[in-house]
Formats: C-alpha cells, sequence, structure tokens
C-alpha cells in the first residue's frame, strides 16, 4: 500500500461526491430532470467511498491500524455501513465464500437444486422473493442499508457494539444537520436517489462477482481458499470510466485470494500475474445472465434457474449425483 496513493484516491473521491451532491441541491431550482442524473454521477462516487471503506475492513488503505479505523468509521457514516459490524461478517464470508458447509455469514442466500426440493413450502416461497431481481436491487438495499446495519447481531463484542451506535448517530446528526440547513424536502429529493441507485449498484456488483454460471462452490472437505478465490470470484471486466468508479473491484479473483492488496493495486496485480488472467471474465453484456440463475446445481457445478431445474424433475431427466448438504438458514446479504 502506498500512502500517497492512497491520499490521492480519498481526494478524487470525497471531493467530487460533496461537490456532486451540492449541485445536485442546487439544480433543484432548475429542474428535478437536472437533479438525477446528477444525483446518479454522485451514486457512483458513493460506490468508490464504499471501496475505500472496503479497504480499511481489510486494513489495506493505510499501513496504520488505527487509521484504517477512523476512516473507516468516516467513510462507513457515508455509505450507511457500522465498521466493525461489516468488517467482521466480511471476514467471515472472504474465509467461507463458495462453502457450501459454511454458507450464512456475509453472503447471499444460495440453495443447491436438491435442498430446494426438500425445503418446506413456506422456505421456498421466501427464498423465491429473495431471489427475485426487483425484491434484491430494489428492496434489497432499503432492507439492508437502511434497517438491517442499524442493529447489532446476537453476541456482538463491546467494540462491535460501539462501533454500530457511532454510526448510527452520526447519521442522525449529519442528515438532521443537512435537513436543519436545506430543508428535509430537499435533503430527501437529493439523498434518496444517491442511496438508492449506490446501494442497487453495490448489491449488483457482489452478486455477479460471485454469482456466475460456472463458478465454484464444494463441501468443507474438498474446498480450498485458492481454488475459491481465483473459481469462485469474477474478473468483471468493465469500460475504463466503469472500472475507476468502482474501484476496481471487478478485479475480484485478485482481491479474494490477497485481501491485502489496495483496491488501486488490483489490476497492477493482474496483469502481473499470468494464473490470475485465466479467472472467468464476465462483461456487462454476459452478466446479464446471472439475472435468471436461481439454484446451485451440485451435479453440472453450475447455477441454474428454477425453470431448469423444474425440467430435471421431469421422467428420463438426469439425476442429482452428489448429496447435498442439510438446508441453511437465510444469510444476511451483504453490500460489497
Amino acid at each position: 500500500m502506498e500512502t500517497k496513493a492512497s491520499i490521492r484516491q480519498l481526494l478524487n473521491t470525497l471531493v467530487p461526491l460533496v461537490l456532486l451532491w451540492i449541485a445536485a441541491y442546487l439544480s433543484l431550482s432548475v429542474s428535478y430532470w437536472l437533479t438525477l442524473p446528477i444525483t446518479i454521477i454522485a451514486s457512483g462516487f458513493v460506490v468508490r467511498t464504499f471501496i475505500i471503506f472496503h479497504d480499511c475492513c481489510h486494513q489495506s488503505f493505510f499501513k496504520s491500524r488505527r487509521a484504517n479505523e477512523i476512516l473507516g468509521t468516516i467513510t462507513g457514516v457515508l455509505t450507511l455501513c457500522p465498521y466493525q459490524k461489516w468488517k467482521i461478517s466480511h471476514s467471515i464470508h472472504h474465509a467461507t465464500s463458495s462453502n457450501l458447509d459454511k454458507r450464512g455469514t456475509g453472503d447471499m442466500w444460495v440453495l443447491t437444486v436438491e435442498e430446494y426440493e426438500e425445503a418446506s413450502i413456506w422456505t421456498k416461497i421466501r427464498y423465491r422473493i429473495y431471489r427475485n431481481p426487483m425484491v434484491m436491487f430494489g428492496l434489497g438495499p432499503i432492507f439492508i442499508f437502511l434497517f438491517a446495519y442499524r442493529f447489532n447481531r446476537k453476541g456482538a463484542k463491546r467494540k462491535e457494539r460501539l462501533s454500530t451506535y457511532i454510526t448510527n448517530v452520526s447519521l442522525v446528526a449529519l442528515y438532521a444537520l443537512l435537513c436543519w440547513l436545506i430543508g428535509w424536502q430537499a435533503f430527501v429529493l437529493v439523498q434518496a436517489p444517491v442511496f438508492f441507485f449506490s446501494g442497487m449498484m453495490g448489491i449488483w456488483l457482489f452478486y455477479v462477482q460471485h454469482q456466475f454460471e460456472d463458478t465454484y462452490y464444494e463441501h468443507d472437505e474438498e474446498w480450498t481458499y485458492i481454488n475459491a478465490a481465483v473459481e469462485g470470484s469474477s474478473y468483471y471486466k468493465l469500460p475504463k470510466p466503469l472500472q475507476w468508479i468502482t474501484g476496481n473491484i471487478g478485479f475480484h479473483h485478485v482481491h479474494h485470494l490477497s485481501p491485502k492488496v489496495p483496491n488501486y493495486n488490483l489490476e497492477k496485480a493482474h496483469n502481473a500475474t499470468p494464473p490470475l488472467q485465466k479467472a472467468t471474465t464476465i462483461t456487462i453484456r454476459t452478466s446479464m445472465k446471472a439475472l435468471r440463475f436461481r439454484l446451485w446445481d451440485e451435479s453440472a457445478k453450475e447455477f441454474i434457474s428454477f425453470k431448469d431445474a423444474k425440467r430435471m424433475r421431469r421422467p428420463g431427466a438426469r439425476k442429482m449425483e452428489n448429496p447435498a448438504s442439510e438446508l441453511r438458514r437465510a444469510p444476511k446479504l451483504q453490500g460489497e
């Protein structure tokens, strides 16, 4: 990590974010049709701010742990994420990603075909609702960032609880100040779309970076960290402007293999390591296929749709070959 590069990224992220927010507010006196495009651009800088927060959680943005914790707490307020709570759940995600026997923390709810078939009607209904794109990307940001992140998990230690309280109090203070300065109506008109679009983009990035057709899922006895990182995380090849605004997180396979690499060095690591260039590459066009993925087929080792799973049950269709693990509880979805 390079201190100068980190500070430079802070400046080219937070300064434009503040200026765009102010511009969106000032544009309200002209037309809301002018305000909306500005808020969409601003939401991109919120995503970029989240990547800085994400690096702080991995202790990879600054060399100093204290500096990472301070900046992580501040950027956590801007992105509505409590630093310690998110740091812990995300660390578990890295340690258990693609492990069929350790699902449930920091990841998305994924059922295998056999688990779904053996599930109760109520579980099937919940799962179908959860995996519906309108719910996941429409209601998901509201539920996760506005509600789920406001509460501590059961058994959270004092430091984690305190971090959540500090984030919540800071959010109330910041939003109250902005409402007092510009009025609550103007605040909502600007902040609501910034929040929604950034949350939707964040969930989408996390989704497609792990939910691609031939990703990697194994049971604990066969699971390996390296395979989970390189085969279970995609290289999301984005146009350069989008790659920049998303803080290079498209090089997700590199990040999972070595979380200590700061976001601004991910592309360098990818280009300097030929084996990493063999990771599954998806583009904006091919990533759209992920919208139909619903269940993990253990026998074929690929994601399939509900329709495909139904077709498999017809007479003459192939049978499942591998035993499935017991049904896991629905995990808490994270914004990556």
